[in-house]
């Protein structure tokens, strides 16, 4: 049983999510004694609380990466798929590391929006959570998402998990029950301060009416780790990244932490207060559970220890700006409070922005992924994004720049230097290399360019710098197509002799170049990385057992075999570019050649 409080001294502690809000009865009820219920931290199980998480995992700790858990009132947009690709690059780059990999990703699945969105479509929430379930995994797959772990709160070992949660943060003394009255935003799942509101009561952020609410509910005491809180980020300043988040989370811990709701006695799609069926447990604190439910994929009765024991705590929680708070204060007091580790870094990435407003779906200005990869890929789609929208801050899509983008770097720049290179190798040497690339190469300045590149690479993926990564790896083609125009080999081979043999070498040193570029592009373009080593006579187990070592300059050998060229990224054509052309527009072609403008999407999810 929670203690039940209703005393004047916590009017100023509590709150729902936003707590200046809250107005609570104070008429002093019964506290009854904590349960005696504790579970004693296991020396064997790093996962229990005993530091910050923050420090440097060892070699054989897991690599434990989350996505948020996307909500399902709606089908995916541009801004989950933003987030999903940033993860999924960032667990194939720690892949090629070597290292064990656990990528989580799933579905938030309770909650008052999930009924009202159901209701609206005639269905029942299980059948709507299923469909926008399946609606995710589908786009996964066609993005190249490589999880390791779906997770949908709707599991009942997600619920089994939950709840003994639940129970663990009772049994702290944490949770306590009490009275509130608020303005309540239902498609943000939180209360307003009526000083953010637009006119008529609107959220500023989706723009509708948020409606007066009073409840009696359970409350999770966040203010008793306000100090513990200040701490942590004091001694472990890389727990939020980027700098100007972690400067957020410490302004709102310092303006003073107040108790929030996680309960409803409203909603009846949640998982029940194990002590009270009449309530549900709020949206918010059921989904981050999730994130320790995914580890029980597999186990027949799957508990709380059993789940942390197969790889928490998490090394990045990788997130919406929107939902930080959630992440960097309330999700560590839970755990605090549970007696569990904290994840090693939260970090927040931006929006991206359409006509100046963030991307949702509550909104209705998404960008539809599905129509994204359709016309232009998965390559394109993954590689604009994560080389345009610098990692961290809000960024634009514009159709216009796309298309130049991914020409101008993928067809052009990779794909171009490859083919041409082909080409030049089947006409004078039968499209076999005449020497090892190390040997062609030798004293060669070009190489240790190359080599320099690729460690610049290296350190922006594994400092979560995605752009610069791609900025590096596209270097390395922009030097290729360099040496490529001053070494002239196609004037060489006409020469004969000598010159023949040194173009012969230039050959195989602008293929090993594009060689290392398609496993240092790879955690970002997969399907046209493997594309590029097929074509360089590779196999696919020999690709998908290529590891970060195989950057190092020297993998091609003498008497290696190249397949036939062809592009292995095809030049997206522009509307106007056909036109002018006076043919009809492909099937790749933009129906419409749209104006350039501030665009982006929210990425929503728990």
């Amino acid at each position: 049983m929670a203690v039940r409080m209703n005393c004047s001294s916590l009017q100023n502690k509590l709150c729902f999510l936003n707590p200046s809000i809250i107005s609570l009865r104070s008429t002093l009820s019964h506290i009854k004694s904590k349960p005696n219920f504790h579970f004693s931290p296991n020396p064997s199980r790093r996962a229990f609380f005993c530091n910050c998480a923050t420090s440097t995992p060892s070699n054989d700790e897991p690599f434990v990466l989350t996505t948020p858990l996307y909500y399902v009132n709606a089908p995916p947009h541009m801004g989950s798929a933003y987030s999903t690709i940033a993860a999924d690059a960032i667990a194939r780059f720690q892949r090629l590391l070597e290292k064990k990999v656990i990528f989580i990703t799933g579905t938030d699945e309770h909650g008052e929006k999930i009924a009202t969105a159901a209701m609206a479509q005639g269905s029942t929430p299980n059948d709507h959570c299923n469909v926008i379930s399946q609606a995710y995994k589908t786009l996964w797959k066609d993005l190249d998402i490589s999880y390791d772990k779906f997770i949908r709160t709707t599991d009942s070992k997600h619920e089994a998990i939950v709840k003994e949660f639940y129970s663990r943060v009772l049994a702290s003394g944490d949770i306590y029950r009490a009275d509130y009255e608020g303005i309540y935003c239902v498609s943000c799942e939180e209360y307003k301060d009526e000083k953010e509101l637009l006119d008529n009561n609107c959220c500023p952020i989706h723009q509708k009416p948020c409606v007066s609410r009073k409840e009696d509910n359970y409350f999770f005491a966040l203010s008793k780790y306000q100090k513990s809180l200040e701490e942590i980020l004091n001694k472990n300043p890389n727990f939020v990244q980027p700098s100007y988040r972690l400067n957020e989370v410490q302004a709102w811990i310092k303006s003073g932490l107040r108790d929030f709701s996680i309960s409803r006695a409203s909603v009846d799609w949640g998982i029940p207060v194990p002590s009270d069926k009449t309530q549900t447990i709020y949206v918010w604190f059921d989904a981050l559970l999730g994130y320790i439910s995914a580890l029980a994929d597999g186990q027949e009765q799957p508990d709380l220890l059993n789940a942390v024991s197969s790889g928490w705590p998490a090394t990045l929680h990788l997130i919406g700006k929107d939902i930080l708070r959630f992440h960097a204060v309330y999700w560590p007091a839970m755990l605090m409070s549970a007696g569990l580790s904290l994840p090693k870094m939260v970090y927040g990435h931006g929006f991206l922005t359409k006509d100046g407003m963030k991307m949702g779906k509550s909104l209705g200005n998404t960008l539809e992924p599905n129509d994204l990869v359709s016309k232009f890929g998965t390559d394109a789609v993954r590689y604009f994004f994560l080389r345009e929208v610098e990692f961290g801050n809000d960024g634009d899509y514009s159709e216009e720049r796309f298309i130049n983008i991914v020409n101008a770097h993928l067809a052009n720049t990779i794909g171009n230097l490859l083919n041409r290179t082909l080409g030049l190798l089947k006409k004078n040497c039968q499209s076999t290399l005449a020497v090892d690339s190390a040997t062609a190469a030798e004293g060669s300045a070009f190489k240790d360019n190359v080599v320099k590149l690729v460690d610049k690479a290296r350190v922006h993926y594994e400092n979560l710098s995605l752009t610069s990564a791609c900025e590096a790896v596209l270097e390395i083609g922009n030097v290729g197509n360099s040496y490529m125009d001053e070494h002239a080999p196609w004037s060489l081979f006409k020469q004969g002799g000598t010159a023949s043999e040194e173009a012969a070498k230039d050959l195989v040193i602008i293929l090993e170049t594009v060689r290392i570029i398609a496993i240092a592009l790879s955690p970002v373009t997969p399907s046209l990385s493997w594309r590029i080593y097929a074509q360089l006579g590779y196999s696919r187990d020999q690709f998908d057992a290529a590891t970060w070592r195989d950057t190092k300059w020297g993998g091609l050998k003498g008497g290696q075999v190249m397949a036939e060229a062809q592009p292995v990224f095809a030049r997206i054509e522009n509307e106007s570019d056909v036109e002018d052309k006076g043919v009809a527009v492909s099937k790749k072609t933009p129906k419409s050649k749209k104006t350039k403008s501030k665009q982006a999407q929210e990425v929503v999810g728990a």
